[in-house]
């Protein structure tokens, strides 16, 4: 019976000092990112038949349990993927946002500036000196548009780097997640139990990765988990991963996108609107939703200015009698076929109406018998079998052979309206302010042209050049407070998520110090077992010596 007790008190101890060295974990680990508390699970062990009845035999440690609830760690994974998203959008967007509305760097004074010279040329129009004014308020304006235009350039620029470094991030979390998946599945045939401080490590990895990038994961029957991403592409399979890449647009080559290369070495183009959530689905939203509009906002207005300033500005005559020239240079559209094209087909675009162009870019896809022209800002298409077409105030026109079936570009009518705007004449004399030959100061054209400030000539007759970038600006703006509100509200989800999940799976001190305390009496007492047990073994060998 002294050898059960003792058996009994060495049960006991070892309980006690895992439970001390359990606790001591957690309290070690009680701000590591990721970390579950653990607790030591034991079960009393099987009793023993002595006759006169059962026996206990002490206590076995069945197992050290990691205390984590999947779906509260799935809802943290989500609220997280939404806010690197809003966050990500939101600081991009504060950039445009900043420089638009500036009420010294944006268009607004410079294009003030220059029609107060125009009106200056019209109450003098036999000035000179006024007439060098509105020639260098003009290139100051062009100057503004150009460098607004470079700066959102810049801007997508940036986010072609940071969508670079998302990917290599991304790829990174893949290859440590299936290393995971290795070690968990060998740390658990091999023992039987979790390996809780690795299972920590994978699922932190897991909701670093829904910061970059929205994820579905699987867990399967051994453990492991399947890793999802986009439209159900597998990141993660296992032990083995597939790849992200940046790939050239194949209708813009100075734009990048998301490719998914598979195991099987095949690489195909993900859409950028099935890359959700996280910082590169935030990025790519921005530059779809925002950027990319704002920029052929921008070109409109430009476009427009130029093309109805130098209509007018042609009906006119100069100091020396001559008719107006054009004023200013317009942006021509930009028209790419898409690099997987089989025909030789070459589409040409030009702006046939600047007052009904719109904000849009445009894909013209040819099925083998008609064309469809999609207005990718709102999905509006048109059909048709022969060219030319106008649509939009945009004449679009075919030269030489017809495409292949299953060809397509793509049109851009108004992005490279600021870059490419710029003066047209240099001398103050050839600005057409008077409506007649020979007559010097005459400014009924000038009057015209000054007028033009205030006139609807945009938008189909509904907007000003002020007015419409004034709505450039007011969407940005919009859109900049939404995000600004929308990512705060998502910031206190994530915290409240993450606060519920820690409240059942993280680390309380209190509570761990009291755990140890009770472990450290429960040693004691066992350690106190031990003793007796011992005393009561000595004296059976004295006494049967």
């Amino acid at each position: 019976m002294a050898s059960n007790i003792l058996s009994i008190a060495q049960s006991a101890l070892t309980a006690a000092q895992v439970g001390i060295g359990t606790t001591g974990h957690n309290i070690a680990n009680a701000a590591t990112p990721g970390y579950n508390r653990q607790v030591v699970v034991q079960n009393a062990a099987l009793a023993q038949n002595f006759g006169f009845g059962f026996i206990g035999q002490g206590t076995e440690v069945s197992t050290v349990k990691r205390i984590y609830n999947e779906y509260l760690g799935s809802q943290v994974q989500n609220a997280q993927t939404a806010k690197s998203g809003l966050d990500s959008y939101y600081a991009q967007i504060r950039q445009i946002n900043n420089l638009l509305a500036d009420p010294d760097a944006g268009l607004s004074p410079a294009l003030q500036d220059f029609f107060s010279a125009v009106q200056g040329v019209a109450t003098d129009p036999s000035s000179v000196p006024s007439r060098q004014a509105a020639l260098s308020s003009a290139e100051s304006l062009a100057a503004r548009f150009q460098s607004l235009s470079g700066q959102l350039t810049e801007l997508e620029r940036g986010v072609n780097t940071q969508i670079a470094s998302s990917v290599t991030l991304i790829n990174a979390y893949a290859d440590q997640i299936a290393s995971l998946n290795d070690a968990i599945g060998k740390a658990q045939r091999s023992t039987g139990q979790p390996p809780n401080d690795l299972l920590d490590q994978r699922d932190q990895l897991v909701l670093e990765l829904n910061k970059e990038i929205k994820t579905t994961v699987v867990k399967q029957g051994d453990g492991a988990y399947n890793v999802f991403v986009g439209n159900g592409q597998p990141l993660v399979v296992g032990t083995s991963t597939s790849k992200l890449v940046t790939l050239a647009s194949p209708t813009d080559p100075q734009k990048v996108v998301v490719g998914y290369k598979a195991s099987n070495g095949s690489t195909m183009a993900i859409g950028d609107s099935s890359l959700v959530g996280g910082t590169l689905g935030g990025l790519m939203q921005f530059r779809s939703e925002s950027l990319e509009p704002a920029k052929n906002a921008l070109g409109r207005v430009a476009i427009g200015l130029a093309a109805t300033f130098n209509a007018q500005h042609q009906a006119g005559f100069d100091l020396s009698g001559t008719a107006g020239g054009a004023f200013f240079n317009v942006g021509a559209p930009v028209v790419t076929a898409h690099s997987g094209n089989n025909g030789t087909a070459t589409i040409t675009a030009t702006v046939a109406n600047a007052g009904a162009l719109t904000t849009s870019d445009y894909s013209l896809s040819f099925d083998g018998a008609n064309y469809t022209l999609t207005r990718l800002a709102d999905g509006n298409t048109t059909t048709f079998a022969t060219f030319p077409q106008t649509i939009d105030g945009v004449q679009i026109d075919l030269t030489g052979a017809p495409p292949v079936g299953g060809d397509s570009f793509l049109i851009r009518p108004t992005v490279q309206g600021a870059s490419a705007f710029s003066v047209a004449i240099t001398n103050p004399s050839d600005i057409a302010a008077a409506d007649a030959p020979g007559a010097v100061g005459n400014n009924v054209n000038a009057l015209a042209l000054a007028a033009l400030q205030t006139a609807n000539t945009l938008g189909n007759g509904t907007a000003t050049y002020l007015g419409a970038y004034g709505q450039m600006v007011n969407e940005i703006g919009n859109k900049t407070r939404e995000l600004e509100v929308t990512s705060a509200a998502a910031g206190t989800l994530l915290e409240q998520t993450t606060a519920t999940l820690q409240s059942e799976s993280g680390v309380n001190l209190d509570e761990e110090a009291t755990n140890l305390l009770r472990y450290q009496q429960a040693y004691q007492a066992a350690a106190k077992v031990m003793q007796i047990a011992k005393e009561m073994f000595d004296m059976l060998v004295s006494i049967g010596g």
